[in-house]
């Protein structure tokens, strides 16, 4: 019998530790973001407990105007929470190389696979892969990532890969479901409060064909 996790009940369970232990307060995370909005909730959130740092590695991004619009997001949203010092620790950030060619790479042969398939599995492990080599690098005491807030990304899958992933770079995997706890809900929320650019699809090419695709299916059945 499959038995299924409930991540973000574990993730309660690491933070009631650190908040009991003050020599796990303010250990190093590298979080990977996917992009400003969906970030929002999970800095606010994590900023508590753990020293931040962002990974933002995006080589999913087909257009590079589109990719420099959402980076300069999330630095604006990382600039204006340290500005809040009273909430928590500050935030950093790296930003990773631009390299869609490494996606192309990885999603050959799976280019017609619907959304949230295994195109999506492939890109989710090429940016946990990257996150994880980095946080070995540079001895984090955990990696993650923002994607488990989205409704459309399976938060399963991501956490398979990120355990995966810490056991063979021997960093700890902070596991998440941070739509939970109406996390994505809040994240809508904070992204109007600091009115962020939002996109309706993830980034690649084939999400954005797929939202056309919907969006002309829905005009044509509202306008017969």
């Amino acid at each position: 019998m499959n038995i299924v996790r409930n991540y973000q009940k574990e993730l309660d369970k690491i933070i009631e530790q650190i908040t009991k232990d003050d020599s796990k307060k303010g250990q190093r995370l590298l979080l990977h973001s996917c992009c400003a909005p969906c970030s929002s909730y999970v800095l606010e959130y994590l900023r508590q407990y753990f020293r931040i740092t962002v990974f933002y590695y995006n080589p999913n991004i087909s257009m590079e105007p589109e990719y420099r619009k959402r980076v300069e997001e999330q630095k604006r949203l990382i600039a204006a929470y340290n500005t809040q010092e009273q909430k928590g620790y500050p935030i950093e950030i790296i930003e990773g190389d631009y390299e869609p060619a490494a996606f192309y790479e990885i999603t050959k042969g799976l280019e017609q696979c619907p959304e949230g398939g295994e195109r999506c599995f492939a890109c989710y492990e090429l940016r946990l892969h990257k996150t994880a080599l980095l946080a070995k690098e540079g001895a984090y005491d955990y990696f993650s990532t923002t994607l488990t807030i989205s409704p459309l990304k399976n938060a399963q899958k991501l956490n398979e890969i990120g355990e995966r992933l810490s056991k063979e770079y021997g960093i700890p995997w902070l596991v998440s479901d941070f739509k939970k706890k109406n996390g994505y809900k809040r994240s809508i929320e904070l992204s109007a409060e600091y009115d962020l650019y939002r996109q309706d699809y993830c980034g690649c090419i084939y999400s954005k064909q797929e939202r056309e695709r919907i969006k002309q299916e829905k005009s044509q059945n509202e306008n017969p």
